[in-house]
C-alpha cells in the first residue's frame, strides 16, 4: 500500500510557504538561548550536589570543582540572559524581532 502526499493548498505542506529564513533564524536564536540554558541549570544543580558531597567526605579537591562548576554556570548563566536582555532591547529599541 503506498500513501500519497498531498501538496495541494490546505495539505500537510501547505505551511511550507511561510518559511523564510529571518524565521528560522529566530527559530534556531530562541532554541539555543533555551537549551543552554537548560543546560547551564543542571551544571548548577551537579556542581552544587559536588559541593555538598565533598563537603561530606572532606574532600576538598571535590569541593572546589563543584564550586567552580557552580561559579562558571552561574557566570554563563549570566551570560545567556544579557544576550536575552540586548536582543530584547534591540527589538523595542529597533523594532526588530529576533526572539
Amino acid at each position: 500500500m503506498q500513501d500519497n502526499i498531498n501538496i495541494n493548498p490546505g495539505s500537510q505542506f501547505s505551511n511550507l510557504s511561510n518559511l523564510r529564513i529571518n524565521n528560522i533564524i529566530t527559530f534556531a536564536i530562541s532554541l539555543i538561548l533555551i537549551v543552554t540554558a537548560v543546560i547551564l541549570f543542571f551544571i548548577i544543580i551537579g556542581g552544587g550536589i559536588a559541593v555538598i558531597l565533598g563537603g561530606a567526605k572532606g574532600d576538598k579537591q571535590a569541593t572546589a570543582k563543584g564550586t567552580t562548576a557552580v561559579t562558571s554556570a552561574v557566570v554563563g548563566l549570566l551570560i545567556v540572559f544579557g544576550a536575552w536582555a540586548i536582543m530584547t532591547l534591540i527589538e523595542s529599541f529597533f523594532g526588530v524581532n529576533l526572539l
